[in-house]
Formats: structure tokens, sequence, C-alpha cells
């Protein structure tokens, strides 16, 4: 993959994705920038940038994963450092934007934290966001700078329809209401039904099954979301599912965030096999037998490259 503009890229990484950003420098035929993102004894982040950047188009890759206050944080001072350093511009490429579910006040008094970060991206001197799969696409009006929002669903499609040469008994099910959309537009490119799963959440990281809308009797099920966090909500679809005569669930997702009892849950799950992509590092959580990977790398170095370039994003998920 050759930028075909030329031109003075660098690529740098934060402690959040090293991998990621190693496999990224590298489909774009450039050395990963030299940096050391340390600590203070007291905890505080220290950074020093190791090269020059100046007049430089600078992209940091920088998930907001575990611990996600941490890695905010040397993001922000990474973009700060960067801004102060001379770069041309500065793109923050945020594989999982963290603080996504606090997009909006659905009680009194509710903070909006996913405003609150993109405020706080903007103002350390960001000039653009490329990201992957929001949890919701409203957080992209956030930004007051150009947002690139890829797609991770292309990643699913290709994986599926090569598992699955016949899909007479397959059906896409959405966990809930919210990933409807998501779950119809993987339905509508391998050719298979939907179904749809309508859940009670008491709280956060609980839920609770009402009932299941769709035939999924006698079919291998793909249950599809945007991210796994405990997940409460995805092992219950799966036991229902099971319940309601599936004869085999396959469970995929784009952020595997996998916090507390995630881990233990999927293992006693009814769920086969569980894809993720790799958007936050494995580090972060471990993994099981179950669980399979797919890299972004490919598709972030794309975007990176488009952008230098000047060309459409968009017609990358046409």
């Amino acid at each position: 993959m050759n930028l075909g503009n030329g031109g003075n890229i660098k690529i740098f990484s934060g402690n959040a994705h090293v991998e990621l950003a190693k496999s990224i420098a590298s489909l774009l035929n450039v050395e990963l920038g030299k940096s050391e993102v340390g600590r203070f004894s007291d905890g505080e982040i220290s950074l020093k940038i190791n090269e020059s950047v100046r007049n430089a188009d600078v992209y940091i890759i920088q998930p907001i994963s575990m611990p996600v206050n941490e890695n905010l944080m040397e993001l922000l001072i990474m973009i700060d450092a960067m801004k102060r350093a001379s770069a041309g511009t500065i793109a923050a490429v945020i594989p999982y934007y963290g603080y996504a579910r606090q997009d909006r006040k659905s009680r009194a008094r509710d903070p909006i934290s996913a405003k609150l970060v993109a405020n706080l991206i903007t103002s350390a001197g960001c000039d653009r966001v490329i990201t992957m799969d929001l949890h919701c696409a409203q957080i992209q009006g956030f930004f007051d700078i150009p947002l690139d929002h890829l797609v991770g669903m292309p990643k699913f499609r290709k994986y599926y329809m090569d598992k699955f040469k016949d899909m007479s008994d397959v059906v896409v099910v959405s966990p809930d209401l919210g990933s409807v959309a998501r779950a119809r537009s993987l339905a509508d490119k391998l050719n298979v039904p939907i179904a749809i799963i309508d859940k009670r959440r008491a709280k956060p990281n609980e839920s609770e099954v009402m009932n299941i809308i769709g035939d999924v009797s006698g079919r291998k099920v793909l249950l599809l979301d945007d991210m796994i966090d405990t997940a409460g909500s995805i092992t219950n679809a799966a036991v229902a599912l099971k319940n309601k005569g599936a004869t085999e669930i396959f469970a995929c997702c784009t952020h595997g965030v996998l916090s507390g009892p995630a881990l233990e849950r999927l293992e006693k799950s009814p769920i086969s096999e569980l894809v993720m992509l790799d958007t936050i590092a494995e580090s972060c959580h471990g993994s099981i037998d179950k669980i399979k990977y797919l890299t972004v790398a490919d598709v972030f170095a794309e975007a990176i490259c488009r952008i230098h370039d000047g060309k459409a994003v968009s017609v990358m998920f046409d």
C-alpha cells in the first residue's frame, strides 16, 4: 500500500494497542514513530517524542480502551505534544471510541460523556478523527472537525460467506432493538432472514430477554453486536435462542471490551464461536478458545492512505 502523494507522514502509537499501530505502519511502508509514553512516580503520564514532526501529517493510533482514563489521557497529551512541535496536521486514529455509551441524557442530571470526550480531543489540537463502528452514529455530530467513520461489517460478511457455503438455514439476530439496523445490513448482504431480541435493561451491564421476534428454530444463528462488555446481554440472548430451538449459535462484534465476568460467561455459554475485530488489544482482557480475531489494520491503513492522498474514504464500503 503506497502513499500516492508521498509527503511527510508519521505514524505514532500510545500504549493502548502498539501491535495494531505497527501493523498499520507496516502496511503503509513507513516506520512507527519514535516516542516514549511512560509514567512519573506519582502516576502522571510522561511523554517524549524522539523525532521531528515539523510540518508532518501525524496519525496517532490509540483506542480508548482499558484502562480507559489512562489511554484517553495519553491520547490528549500526545495530541498536545504534536501541536506544540509544529506538526502540519494531527489525526487521532481511535479504533474504539470509549465513553460512547453516554451519548444522550436518558435521565435527569445524566452527563453526555461522549460529547465531553469529543470536546477534549478537539481542544487538545486534533484536526481529524478516524474511528470505527461508533456505539451511536450521532456521535459523529459531536465533533466540529472532520470525522471518518469506518465500518467493520465487510469483515464479518466475508468471514461468514467463506464459513457457510450454504446459507439456507442461517438467520442473523439482533441482540436488542438498538442493533436492528446493523443486523439487517449484514442479513441483506448474506441474503438471509433476520430476528430480533426484545430485552429489558434494568441498569447498566444487566439485561433480561423478554421476547424473540422471528423464527430461529432449526437454524444456525449469527448474533451481531457493535460491542461486548461484560457479555451479559449476548450470553443471555444465546441461552434464549438455544431454548427456542437454534441449532448452533455464532456471535460477532466489532469491539471486544470483555470486562469483569465476560470471559467466564462466554466460556459457559452456548455460543460456539465469537468473532471480534482487533480494535482493542487482546492484552486488555485475555482470551479463550472460542474467540477468533479479524484484523482491521488493512482497513485503517487504506483509510489513512486515502485521506493522505485526498481521495474519498466512503468508496471503501460501497
